[in-house]
């Protein structure tokens, strides 16, 4: 409530039983001079503003940089305007730490700042047709060995975030495989892993082509998967699995690989070793904002700040 005070002004009369006498004639005025303006005092000066605060701080090499928010790491990448963002994580495990997944990280700071920009979020979350008969059945009873080790919570946080995504006017997509796919991966006996790993290149590929034929070159697509499918320049054996360079040979390299990592899931294994950024991190050495590294063109690892949560134990 405001309250409103009011001033008010009174009028004091002094009056007597005697009649008033002739008013007495007052001298004018005499005009004074002006008073000499004040001596000029010595010039103050505004103290200077501080210098603007640094975005981030250099910490080595790979272009190492330390921002205090994985938010700020983020919109660092995203200054490059690209056309496709392919995000990869490595995928959390059932044995692994408490820390948020990086699936929840990426949906919870990160997902928000896409929007309006990006038109569409293609999700390596693989579903059936349900057309392909007992071939499909089978290879689902196959999908499901592999990834038996990983965190019951995956496939559920991959709907999350494409509910999440859906909210803020992003369009998302699951993969669908073609019922050839489900037959060849069938028929892969031993090489099915494999087999999978190349299904899921070809038609996060195909889709993406697609939405790009079908949006603006102002419009950002995005695909959110495992971080071996994204690589922009894969690592020898690895070829047949990623989807990066044909992607940015369509995109005339306006193509951007960012990999999501939580520091509490890395381990010393010949997988984690292989990773270029790795021999340049330190977890306990780490202060408490967010790295990022850079050891190509359009190739990034963004490292979430530290939460503290112990065991490590996840695949790339």
């Amino acid at each position: 409530m405001v309250k409103h005070l009011v001033c008010s002004s009174w009028l004091l009369v002094a009056c007597s039983g005697v009649a008033p006498s002739a008013p007495v004639a007052t001298p004018a005025p005499v005009p004074s001079s002006p008073a000499p303006p004040p001596a000029p005092g010595p010039q103050v000066s505004a103290p200077p503003s501080p210098p603007p605060a640094a975005a981030f701080s250099a910490c080595g090499e790979l272009q190492c940089k330390e921002f205090p928010s994985a938010a700020a790491a983020f919109a660092h990448v995203l200054e490059e305007e690209p056309r496709v963002l392919a995000i990869g994580e490595a995928h959390a495990q059932a044995a692994g730490p408490k820390a948020p997944s990086s699936t929840k990280r990426f949906m919870t700071d990160l997902l928000p700042s896409l929007a309006p920009r990006a038109s569409d979020l293609v999700i390596e979350l693989w579903v059936g047709n349900g057309g392909c008969g007992k071939v499909e059945q089978q290879v689902q009873k196959q999908q499901g060995a592999v990834t038996a080790p990983q965190a019951a919570t995956n496939q559920n946080e991959f709907l999350e975030l494409g509910h999440r995504a859906k909210a803020l006017g992003i369009m998302p997509h699951a993969l669908v495989p073609s019922c050839e796919q489900y037959g060849k991966i069938a028929r892969a006996g031993a090489g099915d892993i494999e087999e999978m790993l190349t299904m899921l290149r070809d038609v996060t590929e195909k889709d993406v082509k697609a939405l790009l034929e079908k949006r603006g070159p102002e419009r950002l697509v995005v695909a959110y998967g495992g971080a071996m499918h994204n690589d922009v320049a894969p690592r020898e054996g690895r070829e047949n699995f990623s989807f990066g360079p044909a992607l940015a040979a369509a995109t005339q390299g306006r193509y951007l690989e960012l990999d999501l990592v939580i520091p509490e899931q890395i381990k010393d294994t010949d997988a984690w070793r292989a990773l270029p950024w790795y021999p340049h991190y330190s977890r306990e050495k780490a202060g408490n904002g967010a790295y990022l590294y850079s050891w190509a063109p359009h190739a990034y690892a963004l490292l979430f700040p530290k939460s503290g949560a112990p065991g490590p134990d996840s695949v790339p």
